[in-house]
């Protein structure tokens, strides 16, 4: 389980572990280089969550989670058209939340490393709640570490305002079946700022997206942008900060992957 930033995705434990499933990468996912996108992955992302859900006795005894962060480490790019085989499974839990790693690898040798942190919520009261006792069983199979808190990673401020706000209206089509936007729509509006700056994906990275506070349909969302270098190096990390008046609901960052991201997760 990754802890910060900077700290490599745990590696898969064994390797029929958790749940799997095939697809083809999809056109409307992709880019006009014909890459996956990060919506697309964020898509793929909530539609195996799903497919476990339903295929296990969480569709009745747990039903309902949201996403609190997600960690998209992208080794090496996957392109259409292509054979994806997703593999997902728990890498550490408390009792009401878990940290659930997606291994999305390609035929043609692509490969994605991602870990969100997903809450179970309670129907009845919208609030985090108790996993149940079967859901728990379940998930600490697969797992030695029972007990997992949670820690922010972006919570740096916004920077001040500036002329390079960029103004992001919502669709009918951005909002789930919570009111909130959806995750992918999030990152709609970061592929947007990285077709200004390709060279931060030309190489192997990491996203992070980090919830602070659901957006709700019918607000007015600014996002604000910042690009960072080391040691007067070219630019190297992009943060993103999406903004509601003056309160940071979601933050982004997008930096080169840690140098042993790729042997840790490929083990």
């Amino acid at each position: 389980m990754a802890t910060s930033v900077d700290d490599p995705l745990a590696p898969l434990r064994a390797p029929d572990l958790g749940f799997a499933l095939s697809w083809q990468v999809r056109t409307p996912d992709t880019d006009p280089d014909s890459r996956l996108r990060l919506d697309g992955v964020a898509k793929y992302l909530e539609e195996i969550a799903w497919e476990n859900l339903q295929a296990t006795g969480f569709k009745t005894s747990d039903p309902f989670w949201i996403v609190r962060r997600t960690v998209i480490d992208v080794i090496r790019p996957i392109t259409w058209p292509d054979q994806l085989h997703l593999r997902r499974w728990c890498d550490a839990l408390s009792t009401r939340w878990t940290a659930m790693r997606v291994r999305i690898a390609s035929d043609q040798g692509g490969l994605i490393e991602t870990e969100a942190f997903w809450i179970n919520i309670s129907e009845s009261t919208g609030m985090p709640t108790r996993i149940s006792d079967e859901g728990l069983g379940f998930l600490q199979a697969m797992t030695d570490e029972h007990r997992l808190k949670w820690r922010p990673w972006l919570s740096e401020p916004a920077p001040p305002e500036s002329s390079s706000d960029l103004h992001f209206p919502l669709r009918a089509t951005d909002i789930d079946q919570f009111n909130h936007v959806n995750n992918a729509a999030y990152l709609q509006a970061v592929e947007q700022y990285l077709v200004d700056y390709p060279s931060l994906i030309a190489q192997q990275y990491r996203a992070i997206i980090e919830y602070n506070a659901p957006t709700l349909s019918g607000e007015n969302i600014m996002v604000r942008g910042r690009l960072e270098s080391v040691g007067g190096a070219q630019p190297t990390t992009l943060r993103l900060w999406f903004m509601v008046g003056d309160a940071v609901r979601t933050a982004v960052c997008i930096r080169p992957l840690p140098s042993d991201g790729e042997g840790a997760a490929a083990q």
